[in-house]
C-alpha cells in the first residue's frame, strides 16, 4: 500500500509500506479517505518534534477513515461505516480516560504523525474505542476535520473558555482552518465575533462565515482596533493560536475578568506577561491541547444539521505535499488543506 513518509527534514517521499494484518482483539482495519493537513504537520515537517521520534515517520494527525474489517470483541462499528480517527494513542485505562477527558491520559504513548506513524496510507489498523462514528450527512471531508479543526475548538471554546451567548470574542487568524471553525461555532451560539487575517483578500471570506469585525493585522494594530469596536471595554473571551506575535495584544484586548484560552504557538513558543495586568485586571489564561472525543461528536452533529461547515482551501495528492506545507508554513491559505487518500 501507499504512504508519505518523512524521511529527513523537509524531505517526503510515497513509500510502498506492507498491508496491515487483520485486526486483533478490539481492533479494525480502516481506509483512509482523507487527511486533513494542520500546523502540527508543519512542526514536524520542520523537525520541531518535542519528544523522541524515529525516522521515517507516516505522517497525518487528523484523519477519517471506512471501516474495512473489525476484529474480535468489536460490536460498536460495522464494515462500510465511515468514522472520525482520534489522533492520539492514549491507554483508555486511567482515570482520565476513564471519564472521557482523553486528552488528560495519563499513559498516552504520542500523537500519530508526530511522534506515532500517522494517516497518511491507504490502510492502517487502530483501537476501535479510538474512532467516532460519522452521523448520516457528515461526508468523509468533514469526518477528517472533526478531531483537531473543530474537536480542538469545541474544546477551547465550551470546554476551557465556557463561552456564552451574547459574549464578545475575538478570534485570532481567522482564516486559518481551527479560526475559521472558531467563527463558526462562536457565530452559531449568538456571540459577537471580531476576527484578524493577514491580507486583504481574506477579509471578505471571514465575513461570509460569520464575523462581525475583521481586522486585517498586517495594516492595523489589532489590539487598538479591538478597543475601539468594544468602545475601550474589552472581550470576553480571545481565541489565541498564534503566540509570542499576539499574546500581549490579546491580553490588552481582554475586559476585566476577560478569558484567553490558547491552544498553539507558531510564531514562538516563549512570551512575557505583565503579571500586575493579569492580577489587577483578574484575566484567566487558560491552555487547551486537542480534544475529547465527545468534542469530535458534537461537532459532526453541528454539521450534520447544517449549522457549521468544514472550510476546504485545497485538496491535494501525495504529489503535491511539500507545496501544501510550504503555503501553510507562509498563512497563504484560507481554511483546511485536504490531502486526499482515496
Amino acid at each position: 500500500m501507499r504512504a508519505l513518509q518523512l524521511i529527513e527534514d523537509r524531505r517526503l517521499e510515497t513509500v510502498d509500506l506492507p498491508l496491515p494484518p487483520p485486526p486483533a482483539l478490539g481492533e479494525v482495519t480502516l481506509r483512509i479517505r482523507a487527511v486533513a493537513l494542520n500546523h502540527i504537520d508543519v512542526w514536524g515537517w520542520r523537525g520541531m518534534a518535542f519528544a523522541k521520534r524515529k525516522l521515517p515517520l507516516v505522517v497525518g494527525a487528523e484523519a477519517s477513515g471506512e471501516v474495512e474489517a473489525v476484529g474480535p470483541g468489536v460490536s460498536s462499528l460495522l464494515p462500510g461505516q465511515l468514522v472520525s480517527i482520534y489522533g492520539a494513542r492514549t491507554c483508555g485505562l486511567c482515570h482520565a480516560c476513564r471519564e472521557g477527558r482523553d486528552n488528560l491520559c495519563e499513559h498516552v504513548s504520542g500523537v500519530h504523525g508526530f511522534h506515532l506513524d500517522g494517516f497518511a496510507q491507504e490502510k492502517i489498523n487502530l483501537p476501535a474505542r479510538l474512532l467516532v462514528p460519522a452521523p448520516p450527512g457528515v461526508t468523509d471531508i468533514g469526518a477528517a476535520v472533526a478531531p483537531v479543526t473543530f474537536g480542538t475548538v469545541e474544546h477551547m471554546l465550551f470546554d476551557n473558555a465556557r463561552l456564552q451567548p451574547g459574549e464578545t470574542v475575538l478570534v485570532h487568524a481567522g482564516g486559518s482552518g481551527i479560526g475559521s471553525a472558531a467563527i463558526q461555532l462562536a457565530k452559531r451560539m449568538g456571540c459577537t465575533v471580531i476576527t484578524t487575517v493577514g491580507s486583504n483578500d481574506k477579509i471578505d471570506k471571514a465575513r461570509a462565515l460569520g464575523a462581525d469585525h475583521v481586522i486585517n493585522y498586517r495594516d492595523d494594530r489589532f489590539e487598538g482596533v479591538v478597543r475601539k469596536l468594544t468602545k475601550k471595554k474589552g472581550v470576553d473571551v480571545v481565541f489565541e493560536h498564534v503566540g509570542a506575535d499576539t499574546f500581549a495584544g490579546s491580553m490588552l484586548c481582554l475586559k476585566r475578568g476577560g478569558r484567553l484560552v490558547t491552544c498553539g504557538s507558531t510564531s514562538g513558543v516563549s512570551t512575557q506577561i505583565n503579571l500586575m495586568q493579569l492580577f489587577q485586571q483578574q484575566l484567566k489564561l487558560l491552555g487547551s491541547f486537542g480534544c475529547r472525543m465527545e468534542n469530535m461528536a458534537n461537532a459532526m452533529q453541528k454539521m450534520a444539521a447544517g449549522q457549521v461547515a468544514p472550510v476546504i482551501d485545497t485538496e491535494v495528492g501525495f504529489d503535491d505535499i511539500d507545496a501544501a506545507l510550504k503555503r501553510m508554513e507562509g498563512r497563504d491559505v484560507f481554511g483546511k488543506i485536504i490531502l486526499r487518500v482515496v
